[in-house]
């Protein structure tokens, strides 16, 4: 990064002198709390996590690019000024001016777009749409300066370097070369640079076409603002919006880079044609197992400005994605130590027993399992992802279906909890160890609330006279071992009789919304008391007793006697009671 720096100010500066001055007016117009240290490099203030090591991160499966390569490039030191029209193109000797604020039509769009759709799902996120602009930005340079068709998909794909450990994490394929074309080693792939086993989890459909595509900014962008907006970050702290950018790329270089752009694109940003954006000149990766052949769709930084790739020129058998090799010997196969992941053999169960709850309810028991070798060893410091299928709406706490551990000196994950959502039956939990395919699977059930005891709150007969209406409403309680029933599913039917079971044509009934007669009500249940309460019932001319049966699921059965009857008529005046006969006169 200082290097970086060195080389933009070495044209315009005459002197060592010159030169640190305008890095200090450089830091000066970047984001907050950002400063120059003695050796030229950026730091920021605002945040205290220091650098990560990727290669503690156990393949590099960590963050959402790999730790992969991106744009170092910063922002002009002249703040950018809004303007309505569009500018021009890129300037052969370099982003100039207003033209850095510039952010291509559709790809603006799908960073505002994936904004609102957090601020409806994830309100407490805060997420702005300057921040995904701008790790647009450095990740791809706003995909390529907008090299995007109608519905923001790349005209080409845009791929990262070679993640085969050299110079990069060592990630294997995952993909089988779906999303990068390489079946022996991942890349990052598309304008926010997700590698496949990250995407695989966390892509979404941002367009609404059905497919969840890393090379449509509009998927990307959604899936990088779901991404940031993971574990109840709220990015208008500070803090947190530090934690998700380095959880994108662990690099402190690359948090000052992202955060310099944000706060330029805070001080405005208008909108320019599709594929007339300013394209970044260097890269991190720049000559580090990153050497595209001609007609290469690989991310590079000597991509030229406003001229897309061709697309569909495979790489020669035997070129970077096919074989690893040790950079020190070219052909020799690499002599890189196993990592930790490496030497797990398979993931054993850790006692976690029986997944079953009701709808609604947090899962008693956690998914635990052993990272373990061939030999039966326990290998710590691994990161194991638990993934929720698709088919349910069970989730882990916090409402999120994947959740990424890391196992203890005993070699032992333990996911996150699981909650029950309103679908029953059963669902698969996935665990794979990261970067490898090494995988196991548990399954997890859920049952509908039950019931299994129904009492009247009241002993109150129920009467009524032909053609009016009871004075008490039916009230019950739902009980289950003992224990209230809260949201059990109900039905009651006015029945034939105890034997017959079939819905009654004559008798007591229910009205609906419309005032028409009912006589079974479905779609009932009992709330957080266990209790639940009937509507109003009326009668007909049919007079005698009549049944009323409640069902829950779980088997809970209460039949309640209904009686309609004529009023007994006014007892007749007695003689007795009859006026004394006037005496005479």
């Amino acid at each position: 990064m200082a290097a970086h720096i060195g080389r933009r100010l070495r044209k315009g500066a005459a002197s060592t002198a010159l030169a640190a001055a305008a890095v200090a007016a450089l830091a000066a117009s970047q984001a907050p709390g950002v400063t120059i240290d003695d050796q030229g490099r950026q730091t920021t203030g605002a945040q205290a996590t220091p650098e990560t090591d990727s290669t503690a991160l156990d393949g590099g499966d960590g963050t959402a690019t790999g730790n992969g390569g991106y744009y170092t490039d910063l922002p002009p030191l002249n703040s950018p000024t809004a303007s309505p029209g569009p500018t021009a193109g890129p300037t052969p000797g370099g982003p100039v001016g207003a033209a850095e604020a510039g952010i291509p039509a559709t790809v603006l769009d799908a960073y505002k777009k994936a904004a609102a759709e957090l601020r409806q799902s994830k309100p407490g996120c805060n997420l702005p749409w300057q921040l995904l602009a701008a790790i647009g930005q450095v990740e791809s340079g706003q995909a390529r300066g907008g090299d995007v068709d109608a519905n923001g998909t790349t005209n080409s794909k845009i791929l990262g370097p070679l993640l085969d450990g050299n110079g990069f994490a060592n990630i294997k394929d995952t993909d089988h070369g779906a999303y990068d074309g390489d079946a022996t080693y991942d890349r990052a792939v598309g304008p926010m640079q997700f590698i496949p086993s990250t995407w695989a989890w966390a892509g979404r459909d941002g367009n609404g076409d059905g497919v969840k595509d890393p090379n449509n900014v509009y998927d990307a962008a959604l899936a990088a603002g779901h991404y940031l907006c993971r574990s109840d970050r709220d990015l208008s702290v500070q803090a947190d919006m530090n934690e998700a950018i380095l959880g994108y790329n662990a690099s402190q270089d690359y948090l000052n880079t992202v955060l310099s752009w944000y706060e330029y694109y805070l001080k405005g940003t208008h909108s320019v044609p599709d594929g007339t954006g300013t394209v970044p000149r260097h890269r991190s990766d720049s000559g580090a197992n990153h050497d595209p052949k001609p007609g290469s769709t690989e991310n590079s930084g000597t991509h030229k400005p406003g001229r897309p790739d061709k697309p569909g020129r495979p790489q020669k058998p035997g070129g970077p994605t096919t074989s690893p090799s040790d950079p020190s010997t070219p052909g020799k196969p690499s002599s890189k130590p196993p990592t930790a992941s490496d030497t797990v053999d398979h993931l054993a169960d850790a006692v976690t027993g029986t997944l079953s709850a009701r709808t609604g309810d947090t899962f008693d028991r956690k998914i635990a399992l052993t990272a373990v070798t061939k030999a039966g060893k326990a290998v710590p410091k691994v990161r194991v992802r638990f993934t929720i299928e698709a088919g349910t709406d069970a989730t882990f706490t916090g409402g999120e279906t994947v959740a990424t551990v890391i196992t203890d000196a005993s070699g032992k994950a333990t996911a996150p909890a699981l909650v029950a959502g309103q679908k029953t039956g059963d669902f698969k939990v996935r665990a794979l160890l990261v970067g490898r395919t090494v995988a196991t699977e548990y399954t997890a059930t859920v049952t509908e609330r039950q019931a299994d005891t129904l009492a009247r709150t009241s002993d109150t007969a129920l009467t009524c006279t032909p053609g009016g209406e009871f004075a008490d409403q039916v009230e019950v309680k739902a009980t289950y071992k003992g224990a209230v029933a809260d949201g059990v599913a109900a039905t009651a039917t006015l029945v034939k009789s105890a034997d017959d079971p079939t819905e009654n044509d004559k008798g007591p009934y229910f009205k609906d919304a419309d005032g028409k007669t009912v006589r079974t009500l479905t779609g009932l249940q009992t709330d957080a008391k266990g209790l639940l309460k009937l509507p109003k019932l009326y009668a007909d001319d049919a007079t005698g007793t009549f049944l009323l049966r409640i069902t829950t699921a779980g088997g809970a059965t209460l039949t309640v006697e209904l009686n309609v009857a004529q009023a007994s008529p006014s007892p007749s005046p007695s003689s007795s009671d009859s006026p004394s006969p006037s005496p005479s006169a």
